[in-house]
C-alpha cells in the first residue's frame, strides 16, 4: 500500500513539473529574467519545506510546478538573447566559422548550418547568433548549376563568407507548421544566404569529426549506388540525410504510413532501440557464459540503448533523436536500478528529464508519438514476458515451426497494438490515418529495421552491401506503390476541437495502460469526437474570408454556407515545394474542406498560380476560373473551365460574386499577365463586401473606375499587386473606399512591397492596413463588430517574430541578386 501511495505521489510531482513547463510554453511574451529566477528559488524552497513536513504535499506540487516554469523561462530568455539585432538585417557581414552539418543540395542551391567563430561588418566586430541557417544559392551565373567552389563545401570545414541575415520568420496560418518554433528549439536565431562575394575555404578539416565521417559516407553511397532513389533512402536511414529523397517518395511514405521509418524521428530511434534489444537478448540467451554474468534482459536494455545512442549520433544528432535518447536513458536507468515502478510512472520520469533538457519538446508531435510508442512496447513486453524470463518462444521443447508461429503471432499482435494506440495521436497531430498503414508497416518495419538499415550501415565497411540494400529499397517501394494505388489508401479528418483532441489523447493513454482489453475498449468512444467536423460554417447570407499567409504571393479562401472559392494559390518556392502543398493543403485539411467549388486563378504569374497543380491533384476542384492562355499546362487538369470576363456573376447561399475585370477584348491586346488579372467582388448585406484585385495596375484601375465605378465600393480590399508603386491610384482608392487594406507580401521581400507611399495613400483615407508579414493569415467575417483576426495575434508565443514596419527593405539600398530566381525561394528565405 505504501509503495502504491508513493507511486501516485511521484506521478503527481511529475505531472506538476510538466504542467509548470506547459504554462511557460503558453506565454505570449517573456517576463523579466529575474522573475524566472525567483520562481525557481521559491519553488525549490517550497519543495524543501514539503520534504521536511510530509503533510505539505500540495505545497511540494506547487513548488515543482514553479521550478518547471522558471527553468523553462530561464532557458527561453537565454535563447532569445542570442537573436540577431534588427539593425544587422539585410547588411553585408563577413563571417568565419564551421560548416556544422551535411550541406543539403536542393533545386536552388545548398543549405547548411554554420557555427560562427567571428563576424565583422565594415571592418568592425559584430555579435551574431552562434548558429545560423544559411543558403548558398546556385545560378548567380545564370545556369542554375552549382559552381566548383559550391561543390567543394563539406561538413566540418572552416570558411569565410559574406552573408546577409534576417531574424527567423515563417508563415503563420491555422493548422500550419510553426517554422519559427522549429528554428527556436534548435537554437538557430538567424537565417540568411551567402553573397556572391568570393568565399574562402580556410581549413578542410577544422572540426566536427562525426559530421566529416557522415559526409564521407554520404559521398561513398552516391558513388556506389547509381539509383538516386535508393541512394537517397540508404543515406537517410544510415546517416539521417533526407535531402536526397524526392518529394514523390515522401508522398508515397506518407500515404502508406511509413514516413516515421525513413525519417530519423524519435519513433524511429525508439523502434531501432527496441528491435536491437530483442536481437541482443536472443543472442545473449544462447551463451551460458554471458547469462551467468549479466541477465539477458539487462543486456538487452543497455545494448538497445547503446545502439540507439550510436545511431542517433551517426544520423546527425537531431533534436528528435536527442530527446528520444534522453527518454530511453531514463527508462533504462530506472529499470536497471530495480525500481519497481509501473511503466507509466517510468515514462513520466523520462518526460521530466526530456523537458528539463528541451522544454519545447512538449509542443512536438514526435515527443508524444515516441512516448506512446515506448509505452506500447513496454506494455506489450510486460504482457508477454516478465523480468527477463524467456518467453514461450525460447522454450526448447517447442518445435521450430510452432516457435516461428508464436513469434509471428507476437509480432502481429504488437503491430495491431501499435496501430490502434497511435491512431488517435495521428489524428490529433496530422488529421489523417493511412488505411493501408497496417499492411505497409507489417512489411516495412522488419525490412527497414532488420534489412535495409543494417545494410546501409554495414556498407561503410564493405560497399557491395549497399547494392544489396538498394535492391531491397526497390522491392519495398514497389510493395508500397501497390498499396498506395489502392482506393482510399489514406483517410483524412478535419482538425478536432480542443476538447475532442484532449479526449483523443486520453484514448491513446487508455489504450496503452496495462488494463484488461474490455476496459481499453473505452478508448473507442473517447476517440470518436476526433472524427467530428470542426468547420464552423457561416449562416446563410454571410461569408468568411481568409487571406492566407503564403509569403510573397496571393491566396484567399472565401467560404459561404455550402460553397468554397479559392482565389489564387500562392507561389512555387522550389521544384519540390509550393504553397499549395505546404500551406493550402494542410489548411484545407485542418478546416475539413474536402472540395473546392471554384478555383479562380487571377493570372499566370508564379506567385499566384505556383501552388495550383499540387492543389488540383490533391483536392477535387469543380470549376476552374482563370485568365490563363489556351495551352497553359494547368487547364487540362480541370475539365470544367471558364475564362474570367467582366459582367459574369452568380450567387451562393445569398452571397453575390461579381467578376469586374478583365473585359473580353483585353485578352487579345494585353502585353503582360497583370493586365488581364481576374478581379472579383464578393458581397452580402449581412457581412459586407470584399474586392479581390489580383495584380492589376494603374491602367486597369482606370478602366474599372470608368466602367464599373458603382460596383467597386468595398469594405475590404485585397491591395492590387501586393502594394506595388504601379497600382493603388488615387482615383481607384476613391472609388473603392476600403475600410481595411490587406497586403499579401513576403517579409523583407526584394520588391519593397508594400511601398511606403502606397500605404500612405490608404492611411490618408482612413483604411486600416493588414500585412501578412506581420499579421499572418487574416480571417474576416464582416461587420463593424468583427475587425478581423490575425493569426500571429491569436496564436502568438514568445518565440514568434515581431515584424518591422512595412517598407523597411525598401528604405535600404537595393540588394544585388544577379540572376537569382526568387520564384524558387521558400517563404522563410525571402529576406531581400
Amino acid at each position: 500500500m505504501g509503495g502504491h501511495h508513493t507511486g501516485w505521489r511521484l506521478a503527481a510531482l511529475a505531472l506538476a513539473w510538466l504542467g509548470g513547463v506547459a504554462v511557460q510554453l503558453n506565454e505570449r511574451t517573456l517576463i523579466a529574467p529575474a522573475a524566472y529566477a525567483v520562481a525557481v528559488l521559491a519553488g525549490a524552497l517550497c519543495v524543501a519545506v514539503a520534504w521536511r513536513w510530509r503533510a505539505a504535499f500540495v505545497l511540494g506540487l506547487a513548488g515543482i510546478a514553479a521550478v518547471g516554469f522558471g527553468s523553462a523561462g530561464w532557458r527561453a530568455t537565454e535563447r532569445l538573447a542570442q537573436s540577431l539585432p534588427a539593425a544587422l538585417e539585410g547588411q553585408d557581414i563577413d563571417v568565419v566559422g564551421l560548416v556544422a552539418d551535411l550541406p543539403q543540395t536542393g533545386p536552388t542551391g545548398l543549405r547548411f548550418r554554420f557555427e560562427v567563430e567571428q563576424a565583422t561588418r565594415g571592418g568592425e566586430a559584430v555579435t551574431l547568433p552562434p548558429l545560423l541557417a544559411l543558403g548558398w544559392y546556385a545560378g548567380f551565373g545564370g545556369d542554375g548549376k552549382l559552381t566548383p567552389q559550391q561543390r567543394e563545401l563539406r561538413a566540418g570545414q572552416r570558411w569565410r563568407f559574406t552573408v546577409r541575415l534576417r531574424q527567423p520568420h515563417g508563415n503563420m496560418n491555422p493548422h500550419g507548421f510553426d517554422y519559427e518554433l522549429y528554428l527556436f528549439e534548435r537554437g538557430i536565431r538567424a537565417t540568411g544566404y551567402v553573397r556572391d562575394d568570393p568565399p574562402q575555404l580556410l581549413d578542410r578539416a577544422a572540426g566536427h569529426v562525426v559530421e566529416r565521417w557522415r559526409q564521407r559516407m554520404r559521398d561513398a553511397i552516391d558513388a556506389a549506388v547509381p539509383d538516386p532513389r535508393a541512394a537517397g533512402m540508404l543515406a537517410a536511414l544510415s546517416i539521417g540525410d533526407q535531402s536526397a529523397i524526392e518529394r514523390e517518395d515522401w508522398e508515397l511514405f506518407r500515404i502508406t504510413g511509413i514516413a516515421h521509418l525513413v525519417s530519423i524521428s524519435g519513433l524511429h530511434v525508439t523502434m531501432f532501440a527496441w528491435l536491437a534489444g530483442v536481437l541482443i537478448a536472443a543472442a545473449w540467451r544462447r551463451s551460458l557464459w554471458a547469462m551467468s554474468r549479466v541477465p539477458a534482459q539487462q543486456a538487452a536494455r543497455w545494448g538497445g540503448f547503446a545502439c540507439a545512442l550510436a545511431y542517433a549520433v551517426l544520423s546527425g544528432w537531431g533534436v528528435p533523436s536527442q530527446r528520444t535518447v534522453w527518454m530511453l536513458a531514463t527508462v533504462t536507468l530506472l529499470q536497471t536500478l530495480g525500481r519497481r515502478w509501473p511503466w507509466p510512472l517510468i515514462l513520466l520520469a523520462a518526460a521530466v528529464v526530456v523537458t528539463a533538457v528541451d522544454p519545447w519538446a512538449l509542443l512536438q508531435p514526435g515527443f508524444w508519438l515516441s512516448f506512446v510508442a515506448v509505452g506500447l512496447l513496454m506494455a506489450s513486453d510486460g504482457e508477454s514476458g516478465r523480468d527477463g524470463e524467456p518467453t514461450p518462444v525460447g522454450q526448447a521443447w517447442r518445435g521450430r515451426a510452432f516457435a516461428a508461429w508464436l513469434r509471428l503471432r507476437a509480432e502481429l499482435r504488437g503491430q495491431v497494438v501499435a496501430t490502434l494506440g497511435l491512431a488517435p495521436l495521428t489524428l490529433v497531430f496530422f488529421q489523417q490515418i493511412s488505411v493501408v498503414g497496417f499492411l505497409a508497416n507489417l512489411v516495412a518495419i522488419p525490412v527497414v529495421t532488420l534489412v535495409i538499415t543494417p545494410l546501409a550501415l554495414l556498407g561503410s565497411l564493405w560497399s557491395p552491401l549497399w547494392a544489396l540494400g538498394a535492391w531491397a529499397v526497390r522491392q519495398l517501394c514497389a510493395w508500397l506503390g501497390w498499396l498506395a494505388a489502392m482506393p482510399a489508401a489514406i483517410w483524412t479528418a478535419p482538425a478536432a476541437l480542443a476538447w475532442a483532441q484532449l479526449a483523443g489523447l486520453a484514448a491513446a493513454v487508455l489504450l496503452v495502460l496495462p488494463l484488461p482489453w474490455r476496459l481499453r475498449l473505452l478508448a473507442v468512444p473517447l476517440a470518436l469526437p476526433l472524427l467530428m467536423p470542426a468547420l464552423r460554417l457561416p449562416p446563410a447570407g454571410e461569408f468568411e474570408l481568409l487571406a492566407v499567409d503564403v509569403g510573397q504571393g496571393t491566396a484567399v479562401l472565401v467560404r459561404t454556407r455550402s460553397r468554397l472559392l479559392v482565389y489564387d494559390t500562392g507561389p512555387q518556392y522550389s521544384r519540390d515545394s509550393d504553397a499549395g502543398r505546404r500551406v493550402l493543403l494542410p489548411l484545407l485539411q485542418g478546416r475539413g474542406e474536402g472540395r473546392i467549388d471554384v478555383l479562380m486563378l487571377s493570372h499566370r504569374d508564379g506567385d499566384h498560380v505556383g501552388g495550383a497543380k499540387s492543389l488540383i491533384e490533391a483536392v477535387h476542384v469543380d470549376e476552374l476560373w482563370s485568365s490563363l492562355e489556351d495551352g497553359h499546362p494547368l487547364l487540362p487538369l480541370v475539365p470544367n473551365r471558364t475564362r474570367c470576363t467582366a459582367g459574369q456573376a452568380w450567387q451562393w447561399d445569398g452571397v453575390r460574386f461579381e467578376v469586374l475585370h478583365p473585359p473580353g477584348p483585353a485578352y487579345g491586346r494585353a502585353r503582360k499577365p497583370n493586365a488581364i488579372s481576374c478581379v472579383v467582388r464578393v458581397s452580402s448585406p449581412a457581412t459586407g463586401s470584399v474586392l479581390l484585385a489580383g495584380d492589376i495596375e494603374r491602367a486597369q484601375e482606370a478602366w474599372l473606375v470608368a466602367h464599373a465605378a458603382d460596383a467597386l465600393r468595398s469594405d475590404v480590399l485585397l491591395v492590387p499587386h501586393h502594394g506595388s508603386k504601379t497600382s493603388s491610384s488615387d482615383a481607384f482608392l476613391d472609388a473603392v473606399q476600403p475600410r481595411v487594406a490587406v497586403y499579401q507580401a513576403g517579409y523583407r521581400n526584394r520588391f519593397g512591397h508594400p511601398a511606403p507611399e502606397v500605404m500612405a495613400r490608404y492611411r490618408r483615407r482612413g483604411a486600416d492596413g493588414v500585412e501578412s508579414a506581420s499579421c499572418g493569415a487574416w480571417r474576416w467575417q464582416g461587420g463593424p463588430a468583427q475587425p478581423g483576426v490575425c493569426q500571429r495575434d491569436a496564436a502568438r508565443r514568445y518565440w514568434h517574430h515581431v515584424s518591422q514596419p512595412a517598407g523597411a527593405c525598401a528604405q535600404r539600398p537595393a540588394e544585388n541578386f544577379r540572376g537569382l530566381n526568387f520564384a524558387t525561394l521558400r517563404p522563410e528565405e525571402t529576406c531581400r
